[in-house]
């Protein structure tokens, strides 16, 4: 055999066998495990990590455009030229007007604060697809001069309002009266009820139809923007600029990635901070092979003298025991990415169970946005994962290895 083979194989075979059965395999086993759920840990960590930025990107996006062209003054006149222009743009599959403005609805005694949307219903399904989060009613129900509005889920449940009711939406924008600046306000029957599992968006939503909301803050036939869906999101903010560009004049422009810039900042923040930090979990758990490694060296003793009485070379031991630690470090880390990906699988079902047990929701949509714990498992954070703890795992069998290489046969003979 070459050497190669014969060095890997005492490598194997040490792995698995002491001269005290059981005992260095136990501690070898050990360190195998430490190893594994260090490597298993970081993985689940940062697929929770992408799973809520996917989520949370998926989510806003289901309610909100790509990307928006808006006047200097929140004002755009003479919009209709402008969204066929900018709807026919390269990259561009679809624009549709609106309007926006901060707002308050009261109902009941009760008053909250809301985001006051006008929208043409079908120009805005092939903006932004709301059908799937509707719980009640139709987007096409907004008609004109009906007065009627959408709640989100949980703003209509704040105001104890469902679908029949009538509820008022009260402008900052005033009227002068004898009495006094009155403000605009009007009553509008609710439609539906929207949810789109983010509290952001259902504690505070309200969409209505855009002639409707044009009368009431006064606007005649101008509209706040024109929202654009894009083709590729990921080239959003390219393509707004330059089709913004295309019309000529002066613009706002905004796409996804800066109007919600500091969630998904963020997010990217806390998947570093975690990776460092549990990366030094997986350090301590590589680093537990060294002292795997030097009771197996001492244990040996006897075995590498004699390989050095036959010839064996220093550089010979050096590698028996570099591949006995590395295949402890390759074993470890393969049990931990099928266990870190089996749970990251089924994390969402493990939380729900765990929740029932002790009766307690970890996640509050209040806080997180969300109620579910996604988990999204991306190959290049399991590549990355697995070759930083193969480094480590590698690099702490250098020292016992080392020290194997250097015993002296008749010093090891002697004092066996």
């Amino acid at each position: 055999m070459t050497p190669y083979w014969y060095e890997g194989f005492l490598g194997l075979r040490y792995l698995r066998a002491a001269p005290r059965p059981g005992f260095v395999s136990l501690i070898a086993g050990i360190a195998m495990i430490g190893l594994a759920l260090g490597v298993a840990v970081l993985i689940v960590v940062l697929s929770v990590m992408n799973g809520f930025e996917e989520e949370l990107r998926t989510r806003i996006l289901s309610l909100t455009a790509h990307a928006t062209i808006t006047g200097l003054e929140g004002r755009l006149s003479d919009w209709r030229p402008q969204a066929e222009k900018v709807a026919r743009f390269p990259g561009v599959t679809a624009a549709a007007p609106y309007i926006e403005e901060q707002g308050m609805v009261t109902h009941d005694g009760k008053a909250a604060g809301i985001l006051l949307r006008g929208v043409l219903p079908d120009a805005e399904r092939r903006v932004a697809d709301l059908t799937p989060h509707l719980l009640s009613g139709h987007l096409g129900d907004l008609l004109p001069g009906r007065y009627r509005v959408i709640l989100g889920k949980d703003l209509a449940e704040e105001l104890g309002a469902k679908v029949g009711d009538r509820v008022v939406v009260i402008v900052a924008q005033g009227d002068v009266t004898p009495v006094g600046v009155m403000p605009r306000m009007r009553a509008f029957e609710v439609a539906g009820i929207i949810a789109v599992g983010m509290y952001e968006y259902d504690r505070r939503i309200a969409l209505v139809a855009m002639q409707d909301v044009a009368k009431l803050l006064r606007m005649g036939d101008d509209i706040t923007g024109i929202r654009l869906n894009v083709t590729d999101m990921y080239a959003a903010p390219r393509v707004v600029r330059d089709s913004a560009a295309a019309l000529g004049g002066s613009y706002l422009v905004e796409d996804w990635t800066t109007q919600h810039a500091n969630f998904f900042r963020s997010i990217e923040i806390t998947k570093r901070i975690l990776f460092i930090m549990l990366s030094a979990v997986v350090a301590v758990a590589a680093f537990n092979i060294v002292s795997t490694m030097v009771m197996v060296v001492k244990s040996k003793r006897r075995d590498i003298a004699i390989l050095r009485t036959f010839g064996s070379s220093p550089r010979s031991i050096l590698s028996v025991f570099v591949v006995q630690g590395s295949l402890i470090g390759l074993l470890g880390i393969a049990l931990g990415v099928l266990l870190g990906v089996l749970i990251a699988f089924n994390l969402q079902g493990l939380v729900h169970g765990l929740e029932d047990v002790v009766g307690f929701k970890f996640l509050d949509a209040r806080v997180y946005f969300m109620s579910d714990l996604p988990a999204h498992v991306r190959p290049s954070d399991v590549v990355k994962i697995c070759a930083f703890a193969f480094v480590l795992a590698c690099l702490s069998t250098l020292y016992p290895a080392w020290r194997a290489a250097r015993l002296l046969p008749a010093e090891s003979l002697r004092n066996d």
